[in-house]
């Protein structure tokens, strides 16, 4: 019986440690919570890191004429749109602003998700990007 009240005393001690490990985390805990709680990128670093990405496509060699040669140019593009994403689900512009950047990055993720590059979603993917990067000048956000 002492045992089996030892164990229980052990666990009850264990969770009442990690209660009061993870409950209770003073000044850091209120700092924590007075920061933002955005990881994401600011809107204008992400629109900025897509453009970029896109513009270096534009300045590279394009795409060769083959399957398959274009693909890490395509995730290239596409890394960088996440980010975007990311960045725009957490912009206080709001979902009805971002509606067309939102279709546009959907197109590309379509396009992405064929899982190489057979030159028939190379404009999904790279005429989407060149797209949202026109868009992304017609309506900055701030």
């Amino acid at each position: 019986m002492i045992k089996g009240w030892g164990a229980a005393a052990s666990i009850t001690f264990a969770v009442v440690a990690a209660v009061t490990v993870s409950g209770c985390g003073g000044e850091a805990d209120a700092e924590a919570k007075a920061a933002p709680t955005s990881s994401a990128a600011s809107i204008g670093a992400a629109t900025t890191g897509f453009k970029d990405a896109v513009t270096k496509f534009d300045v590279s060699d394009g795409c060769p004429k083959e399957a398959g040669a274009c693909w890490d140019k395509m995730l290239a593009v596409m890394e960088p749109a996440r980010e975007l994403r990311e960045a725009m689900n957490a912009n206080q512009a709001g979902p009805a602003f971002w509606t067309e950047a939102y279709a546009l990055i959907d197109k590309m993720e379509r396009g992405v998700a064929v899982g190489e590059d057979k030159v028939s979603n190379r404009p999904d993917v790279l005429g989407s990007a060149h797209e949202l990067s026109r868009w992304l000048d017609a309506h900055p956000a701030q």
